[in-house]
């Protein structure tokens, strides 16, 4: 009996250390095994049906992919945010969408009714571009610098100031 209460001490001390750490860490800021590495090369098309590569989005220039769908409330509440950002830095930036497991229909009236804050949208009906991107959920936002590395990757809905930091520090962007 003294032998089981000598064990239990140490072990509540590691579940309560255990358990302090991940209280600290901030579920928005989920490590991408891609950042620092290459955007990979995605092919499909874009919601309008057009061909395109989104690693070659940027054209030499910085990019910021939101991944949003119509059926999410989030995105809903966020895309304001992407939309005003577009319009004050989307001559620095390229800003593209990538329609994340949605119907093409419902996308195109989603961007129609709240306004399109994207040169273009990546329509990936199925995920796989999302999967190749490591996307755990919408809306997130992966920032890729002029060379096409990926910089940053933002998991949930950004507010202005967060966005507005992001580009700054990310691209110098102010």
């Amino acid at each position: 009996m003294k032998l089981w209460r000598l064990l239990l001490l140490p072990a509540l001390a590691l579940l309560l250390g255990a358990l302090a750490l991940g209280l600290r860490h901030d579920p928005k800021q989920i490590p991408s095994p891609l950042v620092g590495k290459p955007l990979p090369a995605i092919a499909g098309e874009t919601l309008d049906g057009q061909p395109v590569d989104l690693a070659k989005a940027g054209q030499g220039g910085p990019l910021l992919i939101n991944v949003w769908a119509s059926w999410c409330e989030s995105c809903a509440v966020e895309h304001p945010v992407v939309v005003a950002a577009a319009r004050q830095f989307g001559d620095r930036v390229a800003f593209i969408g990538l329609n994340y497991r949605d119907k093409r229909e419902l996308g195109e009236a989603w961007l129609a009714e709240r306004g399109n804050a994207y040169r273009w949208s990546f329509f990936d009906p199925e995920g796989r571009a999302g999967i190749e991107l490591g996307v755990y959920g919408v809306p997130e936002t992966f920032f890729v610098a002029a060379d096409g590395t990926l910089l940053a990757k933002h998991v949930g809905p950004l507010d202005a100031d967060r966005l507005r930091g992001y580009l700054k520090t990310l691209f110098g962007v102010s």
